[in-house]
């Protein structure tokens, strides 16, 4: 496993600091036809016709976002970002750097097929709930624009697959993930790990 950080410029020319680990493992179903190079969806075909595995992105929602991609290639990349604010930005500010890492993503390892994210009803705090709210807007236009399916799971759904008990505990998550031969750096990125396998596992990572 190795880890790197890499600096975008986001859109209204700050840079912010993405870190990335990427996991060597691949499932099997997914590795019988590899990409040969980066290409786009209708394009990356196997020379027996199979279509290869799509570009899925499975995201936990929040200041710190826990993100985790299965790429064309079969493996798992997944990491966190923060779009946490400095004192000198104005609300939006976030939303806009969201916007801008959507679509270095989709640039860099896409086109991103599908993307799944945990639907949270309920939160600890009123702060948390806006910026939930913001980031979900903010993630459902941007599919929309581009004609990406999108769909939230419920956490309940995402915990009960990951450890059997739909009420898990953040560590017992994070347990879980390791377990599957993962490391993640905090819970954020283990529930994104956590999704993306169930959306594999039990919809093929299609929405």
């Amino acid at each position: 496993m190795t880890s790197k950080t890499r600096e975008m410029a986001d859109v209204a020319g700050y840079d912010h600091i993405t870190v990335t680990r990427a996991h060597t493992r691949a499932r099997e179903r997914f590795t019988e036809q590899p990409a040969t190079s980066a290409t786009t969806a209708t394009e990356a075909k196997a020379t027996n016709g199979d279509v290869l595995p799509d570009t899925v992105l499975a995201l936990d929602l929040g200041t710190t976002t826990g993100w985790a991609l299965h790429g064309h290639d079969g493996l798992i990349t997944s990491g966190t970002v923060s779009f946490r604010p400095s004192r000198f930005d104005g609300g939006g500010m976030r939303y806009l750097r969201f916007t801008n890492w959507l679509t270095e993503i989709d640039r860099m390892s896409g086109p991103i097929s599908t993307i799944w994210f945990e639907e949270v009803r309920r939160h600890a705090g009123t702060d948390a709930a806006h910026v939930y709210g913001g980031l979900m807007a903010t993630l459902t236009a941007w599919a929309e624009l581009r004609g990406v399916p999108y769909e939230g799971v419920p956490v309940g759904t995402i915990k009960r697959h990951a450890t059997g008990k739909g009420n898990a505990a953040k560590q017992a998550m994070i347990d879980a993930v390791r377990a599957r031969g993962f490391d993640p750096a905090d819970d954020n990125e283990a529930d994104a790990i956590a999704l993306l396998l169930w959306a594999i596992e039990t919809k093929g990572g299609m929405a």
